[in-house]
C-alpha cells in the first residue's frame, strides 16, 4: 500500500467540532490507516471568542492519544498544529505561542469564512507572509469568492500562498460545482495538498485512498506522491516546496 501524509485533520478529542471522545479517534485513525496514512498533523480549530485549546493542551492530548494507540497498535506519527482562523494579529498571536503552526515549522494552514472577500483573503493571506510564515489556504475550493476563480487561485500562489484541497471535493462530497473546480486546479497543478480535513466516522472521515487513486489515474502518479506525500513531508522537514 502507499504511503500518505494528511496535513489537515480534527482528530483529537473533545477539543473541537471534531472527534468526540478517544473512542472515536481511535476509529478515525484505523480509518487512516486502512487507507495508507502514516503520518497525521493534527490541526485543531483555533478561532476568536470560541474555546481554544491552548497549545499545552494539545500536547498533552496528543501524548494521551499516542498511548492508546500504542494499546491499539496503530503506528501513525503525530505532529502539532492548528487550522487558525485567520484575524487581524494572527501573526503576534502565533509568535506569543498562542497558536501552532504545522509540525513547529514556518508553514502555517490558515481559513477564512467562507463568505470572506477576495481582498480580505488576499491582505490576510499578505499579512503572514510578511512576518516570515508559510500560509497554506485551507480547502481553497470551499470560499465563495475564489471557487470559479482560477486566476485567483494563481494570484494568491504567486504572493507565496500554497493551496490545499479537501479529499472529499474532488470525489464530489460538496455538489458538482465544487467539484469540478477542484478537478480543474488539480488539471492546472494549482494544488499543493490533498487532505482530509477529518471531523468524525461518517460523512468526513479520514479516508484518502480513493481520492488518491483518482488523482494518480487522471493527473499521473508523480502530481499524486508530490501532494499526498512529498509536499506534506516538506512542511514536517521545514523545507521550501
Amino acid at each position: 500500500m502507499k504511503q500518505y501524509i494528511d496535513i489537515h485533520s480534527h482528530i483529537l478529542p473533545g477539543i473541537d467540532d471534531g472527534s468526540k471522545d478517544f473512542l472515536t479517534s481511535i476509529q478515525m485513525l484505523k480509518t487512516a490507516v486502512d487507507n495508507g496514512i502514516t503520518q497525521i498533523i493534527v490541526t485543531p480549530h483555533n478561532k476568536p471568542l470560541r474555546r481554544n485549546a491552548d497549545p499545552l493542551k494539545i500536547t498533552s492530548l496528543i501524548a494521551e492519544l499516542k498511548g492508546r494507540m500504542a494499546d491499539e497498535g496503530i503506528t501513525i506519527d503525530l505532529y502539532e498544529g492548528n487550522e487558525l482562523y485567520y484575524r487581524s494579529g494572527l501573526a503576534q498571536e502565533i509568535m506569543r505561542g498562542r497558536a501552532l503552526t504545522m509540525a513547529g515549522s514556518d508553514y502555517v494552514l490558515v481559513e477564512f469564512g467562507p463568505m470572506d472577500d477576495y481582498d480580505y483573503i488576499r491582505n490576510g493571506i499578505y499579512s503572514l507572509i510578511a512576518e516570515g510564515y508559510r500560509p497554506v489556504l485551507a480547502h481553497v475550493e470551499r470560499y465563495s469568492k475564489i471557487n470559479g476563480r482560477a486566476d485567483r487561485v494563481e494570484d494568491l500562489i504567486e504572493m507565496g500562498c500554497y493551496m490545499q484541497v479537501n479529499a472529499g471535493s474532488i470525489m464530489g462530497a460538496l455538489g458538482l460545482s465544487t467539484k469540478l473546480f477542484t478537478r480543474k486546479l488539480l488539471k492546472e497543478k494549482l494544488v499543493h495538498f490533498v487532505a482530509t480535513d477529518a471531523h468524525d466516522v461518517s460523512k468526513r472521515s479520514p479516508k484518502i485512498a480513493e481520492s488518491a487513486s483518482f488523482i494518480e489515474k487522471k493527473y499521473g502518479e508523480d502530481y499524486g506522491k508530490e501532494l499526498l506525500y512529498e509536499n506534506p513531508m516538506h512542511v514536517i522537514r521545514n523545507e521550501y516546496i
